[in-house]
């Protein structure tokens, strides 16, 4: 493998040369090149350190102001929320419930900025979330229930609905429906992701929704 030059090489081109089709002389253009500088190592066969250095950087880089737009989990204050919670493996439900109303309280939310709705099972949450965030109420829409495997394809389909329910509903409605159905392979899991070893999902659910709402409320609004 060739080394590079060990000199360090500038290329000045104040012009550009060209033939002309027409008088086979040389036409000169006004174009103007920059000075780069090249610096090149090698410490042996494959470890070649080239550095490159503009001298003239393009003045997008100077100018430009790159706005960054994040909700904000201690502005919570004022945003109403609606949860849609399935009745459907309740033991588990609940305790996702209560995961989610304790972070709430925690981060200032107001009992009385927050709305509990109860349907059958998860595969009915998308319709009633997609509702209640049309009715513009709400900064964002929590949805939770469980959905565990069983010995048919039941599972899956119900699972798959629910996810692209809450998904439409948000789309639908424009107002965040934010996902918080467990799904899981037994009831092990289920309660383990309730308030056990694996954490409340229900409360993380809650922090997502909070921050979405302030997101949209703060910097998204139409």
């Amino acid at each position: 493998m060739a080394s590079f030059p060990a000199a360090q090489r500038l290329f000045h081109a104040h012009t550009f040369r060209s033939c002309s089709p027409l008088t086979n002389r040389p036409a000169i253009s006004s174009l103007s090149y920059k000075p780069l500088s090249f610096s090149s190592s090698m410490t042996g066969f494959g470890q070649a350190g080239i550095a490159i250095e503009l001298k003239d950087r393009g003045s997008f880089v100077q100018t430009a102001a790159v706005r960054h737009l994040m909700g904000s989990l201690t502005r919570a204050e004022g945003l109403r929320f609606a949860v849609v919670v399935a009745r459907f493996n309740e033991i588990v439900t609940k305790l996702l419930l209560e995961g989610a109303l304790e972070t709430f309280k925690r981060y200032s939310v107001k009992e009385e900025d927050i709305d509990v709705v109860w349907v059958p099972g998860s595969f009915e949450i998308g319709v009633v979330a997609e509702r209640l965030g049309k009715s513009k109420k709400y900064q964002a829409i929590l949805c939770i229930g469980a959905v565990i495997r069983g010995d048919t394809s039941h599972y899956d389909a119900v699972a798959n609905s629910a996810a692209s329910g809450v998904l439409s509903a948000g789309l639908n409605s424009g107002v965040p429906c934010i996902f918080g159905v467990l799904t899981c392979d037994d009831m092990d899991q289920a309660l383990n992701r309730s308030g056990g070893k694996s954490g409340n999902k229900g409360a993380e659910a809650a922090l997502t929704a909070i921050e979405m709402a302030s997101l949209f409320e703060h910097h998204l609004i139409q």
